[in-house]
């Protein structure tokens, strides 16, 4: 028998060059960022590599970021982001914020000085290990620094099983100017996976137990680390036990909104009557969600730290696991792992809260039909675009604008067309815009819609530049202008009536500006218009600004806005 032959040693390169190999090896095919001096070499790489992935030059670091975290939500792989030191990184920080509260895997590389010039306060010299270093509410799941270029892949594979592992999230490697020029003959080492952690089967026996002396079940499903096959099997398991479904905030798909067992959204702008319906239940399946403030309605749905109700709590991480709530069963388990084996559970013949599921389903579907707003009503724009584009992916940032597209769209699970649904849960501006940019690069057959507010959009509106530039097709974004940070006004009257500051904008015309871009746009005043602008801007192909001018009363006041229930008014971030 002949001996294997002994692996070669590559060549030697530069560390920078070796970087953007060993993230091809990791199956990464696009980076976003904001060039910088600190790490030229890995531009150098970009450019040598150029046939098997691209660098995205965005217009800030915060956007770059953003477009990472999405890339992040929509593969399930870690979204690489690129910042110098310094001012690029304080930039980038939102988006690992976001990345961290959202559980999604990304990775941040941070260009540093040169070593022999730390500890100064070199020109842009920052200490990340301080800054974004991690801890139970910090910004990432690990900070390095790699002072070796032939440890690189080393600190590589453990940032991508750092980010995918358990609760998934951002990771931050510090790479020193110096470090990234040196020779280095290193390897790369193969793609990294995650591994899969199964439900306990005792667990699972209390589970069902559970069930079985149920009278008023519900299940709130969420969180990261779904797939198709995941939600299929969901999707199976409450249909196996009749029971009624809601999914956490901003993870509207994890289950069809479509389907009768469907029981609405969990989070901002709560049903009433769902709410109630969660309080009155006798036993809650939290299967994914942190069962954060927001899912929580600050933590009212659920007493802390025992609820009233029975809850099963299923996480990924078990640092999560009893950490506000003490539940009755706590499991950690991979999403698609716990599905399978949720789906297994032996369901009696028949269950005696069938009326109470039909009935939470019920509720939902007329919480759909609005009450008309003239001369521009929101909830029709939304029934339109859900109409007209049901498979499209959303993007959304933070403000009262968003409530519309929560409450009206109907998402469908992504085991249709995968995710669709890309917001904050961290509830930050801007997101939305980046978010729908970095979808429309990575997937420029499909249809984005992005719905922004005007203070939203004029934080990151700039990367409308980036997806004129890599050329974006199929986005669209609908720019939703009442003059105001709507949900801060609202606030205001509700505190202090009469007496609002600071809340005011001074917009400019937002079609001439995305027409300055090279978008198509334009500006509508009523609801009559929004239909035919829409289908124009599926039937064209080209980037598309919709520049919507609404009353701020509309969003704002108590009386009009629809979307936004009184259960939320002290709970709404900006």
């Amino acid at each position: 028998m002949t001996a294997a032959p002994p692996p070669t040693t590559p060549p030697a390169r530069l560390a920078g060059h070796l970087l953007v190999e060993a993230l091809i090896a990791q199956g990464v095919d696009t980076a976003f960022g904001v060039p910088g001096e600190s790490f030229l070499a890995v531009l150098d790489g970009f450019h040598e590599h150029r046939d098997r992935i691209r660098f995205i030059a965005c217009r800030q670091e915060g956007g770059a970021a953003f477009m990472a975290e999405a890339q992040g939500k929509l593969t399930g792989r870690p979204g690489i982001c690129f910042v110098t030191r310094g001012p690029g990184a304080t930039n980038a920080s939102i988006g690992l914020h976001t990345a961290f509260q959202d559980s999604t895997p990304m990775v941040l590389f941070i260009g540093q000085v040169a070593s022999d010039q730390r500890d100064r306060e070199a020109f842009q010299e920052v200490d990340y290990r301080q800054m974004f270093g991690p801890g139970t509410l910090g910004f990432a799941k690990w900070v390095a620094e790699v002072q070796d270029p032939h440890r690189l892949p080393e600190y590589i594979g453990r940032a991508f099983h750092t980010a995918l592992q358990g609760r998934p999230g951002p990771v931050v490697l510090v790479l020193p100017e110096d470090m990234l020029t040196q020779p280095t003959s290193a390897p790369v080492l193969p793609r990294v996976e995650p591994a899969l952690a199964w439900p306990a089967p005792g667990a699972l026996r209390d589970v069902r137990s559970l069930l079985m002396a149920a009278q008023r079940p519900i299940v709130i499903a969420g969180g990261s680390g779904w797939d198709a096959e995941a939600c299929n099997a969901l999707q199976r398991f409450a249909e196996n036990w009749h029971l009624p479904v809601g999914n956490a905030f901003r993870f509207q798909d994890t289950f069809d909104n479509r389907h009768p067992l469907y029981a609405g959204d969990v989070g901002i702008g709560i049903n009433p009557k769902l709410a109630a319906r969660v309080k009155e239940a006798d036993l809650v399946l939290a299967i994914g969600p942190r069962l954060g403030e927001m899912t929580t309605s600050g933590y009212t749905l659920l007493d802390v730290p025992r609820p009233r109700q029975k809850l099963v709590h299923v996480h990924a991480g078990a640092e999560e696991l009893g950490r506000v709530y003490a539940a009755d069963v706590l499991l950690q388990a991979s999403m698609v792992c716990a599905a399978k084996a949720l789906e297994t559970l032996a369901a009696p013949t028949d269950v005696p809260w069938r009326a109470w599921t039909d009935a939470a389903h019920a509720d939902y579907e007329a919480n759909l039909q609005p009450t008309p707003v003239q001369p521009l009503d929101m909830a029709e724009v939304i029934r339109v675009v859900d109409r007209l584009a049901p498979d499209a992916v959303y993007t959304n940032g933070a403000g009262n604008y968003s409530g519309w597209l929560h409450r009206f769209h109907r998402y469908p699970g992504l085991q249709h067309h995968g995710r669709t649904q890309l917001a904050p849960t961290s509830g930050a501006m801007g997101y939305g815009v980046p978010a729908a940019v970095a979808a429309s690069l990575l997937y420029p057959h499909r249809t984005v819609v992005n719905i922004a507010g005007d203070g939203d959009f004029l934080m990151t509106g700039q990367e409308l530049a980036t997806a004129t530039g890599y050329g974006a097709k199929r986005l669209i974004s609908i720019v939703v202008d009442n003059g105001t940070y709507g949900t801060i006004r609202m606030h205001q009257e509700r505190e202090y009536p009469g007496r609002v500051s600071g809340s005011d904008l001074f917009n400019p015309d937002f079609a001439a500006l995305a027409r300055a871009y090279g978008w198509r746009a334009e500006r509508l005043e009523a609801t009559a218009q929004f239909e035919p602008a829409f289908a124009a801007a599926l039937e064209s192909g080209q980037p598309t600004l919709l520049h919507l001018k609404l009353d701020a009363d509309v969003s704002t006041s108590r009386t009009t806005l629809s979307a936004i229930r009184e259960a939320s008014l002290k709970r709404q971030p900006r």
